[in-house]
């Protein structure tokens, strides 16, 4: 089993917003209908060929509680001794998240493991919450040249521009190929 995440803010004013592009490829790649609702998980998912798609509802900053449950649920953290869940496990085989990438360009994506946070609160939050960074995201890049002299935490919170979300719809077939 693996957990695919794509991350993003449940409110309505949120949709389109740079900082949901996981949610925004997690629904591209699925209808509406199959979203179900997980009180445990804190967290839209769905079901598919084994695996569980996941779109928090916590909140980007929040994000590693409802991913937390979720591998806790399926037992997917290693322990240690038998007692205690082991620090800096490797999740890479069972954990994918999706989100937005300011450190990357608009129109392209790289999928990293182990690698820290630089800066991204949502991923800072399930680092936290797993003890570990040993798991696969999919960073995709938000970053362009409409941004200007913007904040990080405006520009990602505005919405993406017509053009800008057409360059990211193309990249969600090698994105789907990525989570398989």
């Amino acid at each position: 089993m693996k957990i695919i995440v794509g991350l993003g803010n449940p409110e309505q004013k949120y949709n389109g917003t740079r900082h949901n592009a996981g949610f925004m490829i997690l629904d591209k790649l699925s209808r509406p209908e199959e979203w179900k609702e997980n009180k445990k998980f804190k967290a839209l998912v769905l079901e598919r060929n084994g695996d569980l798609w996941l779109k928090p509802l916590t909140y980007m900053n929040l994000s590693g509680t409802s991913v937390r449950a979720a591998l806790d649920y399926y037992h997917l953290i290693p322990r240690k001794l038998g007692l205690f869940k082991a620090k800096d496990s490797d999740l890479s085989d069972v954990l994918t998240v999706i989100h937005d990438d300011l450190d990357v360009d608009l129109g392209k994506y790289k999928t990293t493991t182990d690698s820290r946070s630089a800066g991204h609160r949502g991923i800072d939050s399930i680092i936290n919450q797993l003890k570990t960074q040993k798991f696969k995201r999919i960073r995709v890049g938000v970053r362009s040249e409409s941004r200007g002299a913007i904040p990080a935490e405006k520009f990602v919170l505005q919405k993406f521009g017509a053009n800008e979300w057409e360059k990211i719809e193309k990249l969600i077939p090698e994105i789907s190929q990525e989570i398989k």
